[in-house]
């Protein structure tokens, strides 16, 4: 490709060389996985300028995933247990993922279904702000499962809390 954007065509090494040298810019390396490599005539500290600029811009419009985590026992008593769901349905509809994590002591180790149903129960009452991004598994003396928000789920929560700050 020429200085101006223009094809120029399938052209010898020493040639575009030449033009480069001519045109006082740097013969620069576009595509080289096409066949053949696509060239460009250009001033390579510009491109460098203008890729580095890029990949700023990239890694501003990401966002961070931010994993929080709730820990569990299998013999929890209700209201404690409504009070941990409370805070995992903070979580996710902040648009957090939340790692929930069932620490089994002594003979508890051997029922790890009690964790198990524990854990599926805590996924159904919260199913409507996340889904389960990977499944209860048993690590060591823990049972680990992850929960990620829905999609809409943040849009939904900001959505609301502008409506409310609104009105009062």
């Amino acid at each position: 490709m020429g200085p101006n954007g223009e094809q120029v065509g399938i052209v010898r090494i020493e040639d575009a060389l030449r033009l480069a040298q001519e045109a006082d810019l740097d013969l620069v390396e576009v595509a080289p996985q096409a066949r053949p490599p696509v060239a460009k005539l250009m001033d390579f500290g510009k491109f460098k300028y203008e890729s580095a600029q890029k990949a700023r811009e990239s890694r501003r419009n990401q966002q961070l995933t931010v994993i929080k985590e709730q820990k569990l026992r299998p013999k929890i008593d209700p209201h404690d247990y409504e009070t941990k769901k409370g805070h995992v349905s903070r979580f996710l509809s902040a648009g957090n993922k939340v790692k929930v994590t069932i620490m089994f002591r002594g003979r508890e180790q051997s029922r790890p279904e009690l964790g198990f149903r524990l854990l599926q129960r805590l996924a159904d009452d919260v199913s409507e702000l996340g889904f389960v991004e990977s499944s209860p598994k048993q690590d060591g003396r823990n049972m680990i499962m992850v929960l990620a928000p829905h999609k809409n789920a943040k849009a939904k929560s900001k959505a609301a809390k502008d409506a409310g700050g609104d009105e009062a």
